[in-house]
């Protein structure tokens, strides 16, 4: 039976607005109906995202008297921590995320000797159904909205802070979900990530890598927004016949027309596409595939593309394993001797189920 995309989540009581769902001119209505002065609204929003801080009690900026208030209308609890597990030396930390509603979602935060990574998730759930992924496998609850995304950014921004002295560096939407099904609230999401406070975190576009399955037409429209952030595109497969498995989008969506908007995308912003593929054993990775892989992304996007090869995190349970050392190396050298960048990717997390999905699935 042909498994079902949900491309609009269920419909579910969104949580209570949060300074984070606002822009600035959201932000200055939201304290002026609060009958605050107007300055007030800089300074809250310099709290959040120059100083990290969502709890109004420890604003000692802000008047004692009005701390409730600004508490309930502006900084309502999201999301909270209801576990974490570490590996790597305490180098790789998964977070399990509960929402109000009692959804749950998953981040990562990954330090590495130049750079400080968080993996974030733009929806509880995933409707993309990808066989071979535990997100998939669970369905869509919900989409996030742009303060729950942000949290995520911002915990992770307060632990290198407060834990390391450090400061966070990338942001890469691969947790759970699709975040081109969640268009309008990873905008804003990215547009605040981007923005220098007191209107955002500062991290630069070019740090911020926003995945996708394939939705073209989304693909298309992110990049007339021109905001210069790293497109992922995850391909797992050159040709339909084995995609429209691995990848059910490609149903709707062909390999050729999610090439040729990945094309645009370059174009239109000058930025490399990463090219995501997920190694798995027998099915993905026969020399014949990498050769096609490497023809087809050669004649797509040329220099613009990048192969990030994945060895597959296997899910309990699963069919699906990762490739030999022998044949992900035979299927990297043949990538490249069609003229195409490729490398395999650092994985981390195999002990804490750090494949997306697995600890939310583990309850």
């Amino acid at each position: 039976m042909k498994q079902q995309l949900v491309f609009e989540a269920p419909r579910r009581a969104m949580p209570p607005q949060h300074l984070a769902d606002l822009d600035e001119a959201g932000r200055a209505a939201a304290v002026a109906e609060l009958g605050l002065p107007a300055f007030r609204a800089k300074q809250l929003a310099n709290q959040y995202y120059g100083r990290l801080i969502a709890d109004p009690q420890q604003m000692t900026d802000l008047p004692a008297a009005v701390r409730n208030q600004v508490a309930e209308k502006l900084f309502p609890a999201l999301i909270n921590p209801v576990r974490e597990i570490q590996c790597d030396a305490g180098e790789t930390r998964k977070t399990l995320w509960r929402a109000v509603d009692g959804s749950t979602f998953e981040s990562v935060l990954m330090r590495y000797p130049q750079r400080n990574t968080v993996c974030i998730s733009s929806q509880a759930g995933c409707g993309m159904a990808c066989p071979f992924c535990a997100t998939g496998q669970g369905g869509l609850q919900r989409n996030l909205t742009t303060a729950e995304i942000l949290e995520q950014v911002r915990a992770a921004s307060s632990t290198m802070r407060a834990e390391h002295d450090g400061r966070l560096s990338n942001i890469v939407f691969m947790g759970m979900g699709e975040p081109l099904a969640n268009y309008n609230r990873v905008l804003g999401a990215v547009r605040r990530i981007i923005a220098p406070p007191p209107n955002g975190f500062g991290i630069s576009a070019r740090s911020v890598t926003v995945s996708t399955v394939g939705l073209a037409p989304a693909i298309r429209k992110l990049a007339d927004e021109r905001l210069g952030v790293t497109l992922a595109l995850s391909l797992h497969a050159p040709d339909d016949e084995l995609r429209d498995t691995l990848v059910p989008v490609n149903n709707r969506w062909k390999v050729s027309e999610v090439l040729d908007a990945a094309r645009y995308y370059a174009d239109t912003t000058g930025r490399r596409v990463s090219i995501e593929y997920a190694l798995i054993r027998d099915v993905n990775d026969q020399p014949w595939r990498a050769d096609l892989l490497g023809k087809k992304l050669h004649g797509a996007l040329g220099p613009l593309a990048h192969v990030n090869v994945i060895p597959l995190n296997p899910t309990p349970g699963s069919e699906w394993d990762a490739s030999p050392k022998p044949a992900e190396r035979e299927f990297v050298k043949r990538v490249r001797e069609r003229g195409v960048s490729c490398t395999v990717r650092d994985t981390r997390g195999r002990e804490i189920a750090a494949a997306c999905g697995q600890l939310a699935a583990e309850g």
